[in-house]
């Protein structure tokens, strides 16, 4: 089941992305009167949580760093209600797979899709799973596009959840699993990858430093073979525990819901998600 996690999270992540990657979400939220682009994506992303403070969003969403969550968090909404923020959200991302897919937003397949990932998604337990069980108190959307969003993200928040779990069984923290998916990637030096490369040159030179006493990073910023063995075990995991959903599909559903998925998703792909 675990390899089956980690195929639908493949297919699945292009559906996410356009709340990142396309203008229709942050132009919702920027008309809201969120002033920046984080302001929106820290308050929306964070509002199923309610109002809690920055240093919860900052455990919650894990890889920011110090200070990250608190020059949004509470302020965000103190003008804007979470709920509003959640709705914009919705339906920017929404109104982005419908402009990408085009022709593919009104199949029977995508309706398929979007019953069969929502069955998975409103179906694993919540224990131990913060972000995951902050979007089960969402509504879903009955417009199936809508739905196949929101149920692809809460599967997304849900795999995220379990990814933190076996990063703080590995001790690594945050930054540092941002230096590891950069040498993984190929970036090097990693230091240079976009979601870190903006941190202070020092914060990032002790990170990688505690990663090279540990054996993990070489003097050249690239894995050693303890570093290679330990990313491959937490990504490992990370498909082990985000297993869990999927089990409340029979097979046939399961390879229904990759052949209804593949096409859009590789639409999706073919635009960068934006």
């Amino acid at each position: 089941m675990s390899r089956t996690a980690r195929r639908l999270h493949e297919l699945l992540e292009p559906i996410c992305l356009v709340t990142f990657f396309a203008d229709e979400c942050n132009e919702e939220l920027a008309a809201l009167g969120h002033r920046t682009y984080w302001d929106g994506y820290f308050a929306s992303r964070a509002a199923p949580l309610g109002r809690v403070r920055a240093e919860v969003v900052h455990a919650a969403f894990y890889n920011f760093a110090d200070g990250e969550a608190a020059r949004h968090i509470p302020s965000a909404w103190e003008t804007i209600p979470p709920e509003a923020s959640v709705a914009a959200r919705e339906r920017g991302s929404a109104a982005s797979l419908r402009r990408i897919l085009g022709d593919l937003a009104d199949t029977p397949g995508l309706v398929r899709a979007a019953d069969l990932t929502t069955k998975a998604a409103t179906s694993a337990p919540t224990e131990g799973r913060v972000m995951y069980a902050g979007m089960r108190t969402v509504e879903v959307p009955s417009d199936p596009v809508a739905r196949l969003w929101h149920s692809a993200t809460m599967l997304r928040e849900h795999r995220g959840d379990g990814h933190i779990a076996a990063l703080v069984g590995a001790r690594v923290g945050g930054t540092e699993a941002h230096v590891l998916s950069a040498i993984a990637m190929g970036i090097h030096p990693p230091e240079s990858f976009g979601r870190i490369h903006h941190l202070p040159k020092k914060r990032l030179a002790e990170v990688v430093e505690g990663l090279r006493k540990r054996g993990i990073v070489d003097a050249d910023g690239r894995f050693t073979d303890a570093g290679r063995e330990l990313q491959e075990r937490i990504e490992t995991l990370t498909d082990e525990l985000a297993a869990a959903p999927y089990e409340a599909l029979t097979p046939a559903e399961l390879d229904e819901l990759v052949a209804e998925l593949e096409p859009i998703s590789a639409r999706l792909v073919e635009t960068g998600s934006q």
